[in-house]
């Protein structure tokens, strides 16, 4: 199981990488003793969301919008599926 950083860690790190005073991203996941792929993890959840929240809280990564999100498309595909289902025996 891979480590769970703070998400005032994260915070920082993302903050040092988006000043540009440390260099790029090799010297800030260096600088934290932090891989470059979780430091890229960070960027990717940062420009997608704005701000970083902590895996564990957070599922993983999905927010409690996209788990919401995702059991709306599943009603909606339901109903979708009755409805092609009543068309087909129409015919």
């Amino acid at each position: 199981m891979g480590k769970h950083y703070t998400e005032e860690f994260k915070i920082k790190v993302l903050n040092e990488y988006k000043s540009g005073k440390y260099g790029g991203s090799d010297s800030v996941s260096k600088r934290n003793k932090i891989s470059k792929s979780t430091l890229w993890k960070w960027i990717i959840k940062d420009r997608k969301y704005g701000s970083v929240i902590n895996d564990i809280e957070n599922n993983r990564g999905r927010s409690k919008e996209e788990s919401i999100d995702y059991k709306e498309r599943y009603k909606i595909l339901k109903k979708y599926q009755a409805f092609i289902k009543a068309q087909r025996e129409k015919k």
